[in-house]
């Protein structure tokens, strides 16, 4: 079935284009809540704006859904808690709009300045008042850059072109950095005292809403002109109007509000505030690039892989280029793991050697955890909530890394105790090159070469002539092929391993068959096919 991928919002056409390739692309309007819970059934990923709210009754609704795609910043219309408990990844584009975001604060700090908006308005309703609209110069004046995150950084950037001098409150970045930026960090009140301009660059969290609020305003500079383009809330709209009407604040830009849509705001009725209508988002290229980044984020949740921008990963962020091949390796040695162990481990150590560990290298580990669930649960395993699983079956996976290794370029291996006291390990390495290949390197401590791809089979016997022929007619007769097949042991008549790559799916009845036809101690499959 060809995954349905739902999109509930406009969408840049370039980014319909790149999902039509793959996969069934279906339209509702997320605003219709009736028509959108209908057509959430089917649906395996959904792409929404601002606009669309995807709470618990929607993922409710949405028994396959996979991914929860937001083209743009926030996540306030995305109950994320939810989506994490389904195993559903959250996904957004946190760097589309960045440049977009900082040239509205940039183009709203102009125009307060120098009165554009209500001169504008002034003069096309017939009016020539020059004098009534002068403004100031940026040069020389202090400008407060609250948050220094990607988008306060670019507005810094640019503003400095002015000739201003820059301040900065942020608790969260060293002062060594705002230094090579050329701004000094300060407190916030400080901030609030100096700056001829402020200007908010801050995400909406409980801790931010109301930073700027009625006691923050009684401490401004007088003539101070405040630009909020980041997210509504952060400024209290009621304290600002009654600091702009007594004269302590001589303007504001504002793009965002508390509540939105926003159509009658205090600050509606001053001639001297900037408003507009949410637009930081608002240009072509910016909705160009966070319709093609969900697109791509869609394209890889659906093929199972790891996703940058989801939100809800526990090791989200950039994927060295040197880790990221590794990452079906580790996720198949999870899955070797659990087949082998039949069954559930108690703890497992997942270790990561050669140069790749000078990476960020914890996605190992998750992708792993995901392999280990694979096969022994039966809600679907993602990365999102592959930890939720071990953590609800007390089983505790932990991350070790050593630079060096013998033999390979680099060796993952996943190694763990089960309830009965036994140790199972499995150990991999990945080929690159042209002909680049995943492989099996070792088995609970027997050297193996083989292939992680495909249908595998593993069993452990007492070494003796005739069992690769006993296995080759059995699995024969029932009409499977076999592709490969390797025997490792420690010592002539001692304990042996076989493995076998095969064509097709070997039924337990099968499996169990053969086992007792070779006197097998242990047997086990996996199927690894892509």
């Amino acid at each position: 079935m060809t995954p349905v991928v739902l999109i509930a919002e406009e969408l840049a056409p370039a980014a319909i284009d790149v999902l039509a390739q793959e996969f069934d692309v279906r339209h509702v309007d997320g605003t219709d809540r009736a028509a959108l819970l209908s057509a959430l059934a089917e649906a395996h990923a959904v792409i929404v704006r601002s606009a669309t709210q995807i709470d618990a009754q929607a993922i409710a609704a949405a028994p396959r859904l996979k991914v929860v795609a937001r083209a743009g910043v926030g996540l306030d219309n995305v109950e994320v808690p939810a989506a994490t408990a389904r195993g559903v990844m959250v996904v957004n584009a946190p760097t589309s709009n960045i440049v977009s975001a900082a040239e509205q604060a940039v183009a709203l700090l102009l125009a307060v300045a120098r009165n554009t908006a209500a001169a504008s308005a002034s003069l096309k309703a017939g009016e020539w008042k020059r004098s009534k609209y002068t403004g100031v110069e940026l040069q020389g004046k202090t400008v407060g850059v609250v948050g220094l995150g990607r988008i306060g950084v670019l507005f810094a950037q640019r503003i400095a072109a002015f000739g201003t001098r820059l301040i900065a409150y942020d608790p969260y970045i060293q002062p060594a950095r705002a230094a090579q930026l050329g701004i000094r960090l300060v407190g916030l009140e400080e901030l609030l005292r100096e700056s001829d301009f402020i200007s908010i660059h801050l995400p909406k969290t409980p801790e931010t809403i109301g930073l700027i609020g009625p006691k923050e305003l009684q401490i401004v500079k007088h003539g101070v002109r405040i630009i909020n383009a980041a997210r509504g809330g952060l400024v209290d709209e009621q304290a600002l109007a009654d600091a702009i009407a007594e004269g302590r604040v001589a303007g504001a830009g504002i793009d965002v509000y508390a509540k939105e849509p926003c159509t009658a705001s205090p600050l509606f009725g001053f001639d001297n505030v900037v408003a507009t209508p949410h637009l930081g988002a608002s240009t072509h290229e910016a909705q160009d690039k966070a319709g093609l980044a969900v697109a791509r984020s869609v394209k890889l949740a659906l093929q199972g892989e790891f996703v940058p921008d989801a939100v809800n990963v526990q090791a989200g962020g950039v994927v060295a280029e040197d880790v990221r091949p590794l990452l079906p390796l580790a996720e198949k040695l999870g899955r070797v793991f659990t087949a082998v162990a039949g069954g559930v481990a108690a703890n497992v150590t997942v270790e990561v050697r050669g140069e790749v560990v000078a990476n960020d290298v914890s996605v190992l580990k998750l992708a792993a955890t995901k392999g280990l669930f694979a096969s022994v649960v039966e809600e679907q395993v993602t990365y999102v909530n592959a930890p939720h699983l071990a953590a609800d079956r007390g089983v505790e996976v932990a991350l070790a890394t050593s630079p060096e290794t013998i033999d390979h370029p680099n060796l993952i291996s996943v190694r763990g105790a089960l309830p009965d006291g036994r140790v199972v390990s499995v150990s991999g390495t990945y080929l690159p090159g042209p002909r680049e290949a995943v492989k099996l390197t070792e088995l609970d401590g027997f050297d193996l070469e083989l292939d992680a791809v495909g249908i595998l089979l593993f069993f452990r016997y007492v070494d003796r002539p005739g069992v690769v022929g006993a296995i080759g007619t059995l699995l024969g007769e029932a009409g499977v092929n076999i592709a490969a097949m390797q025997v490792a042991r420690r010592e002539a008549g001692g304990e042996a391993l076989m493995t076998l790559t095969v064509d097709n799916r070997v039924t337990p009845e099968l499996l169990a068959n053969a086992a007792e036809a070779i006197g097998a101690s242990a047997a086990s499959t996996v199927d690894l096919t892509d």
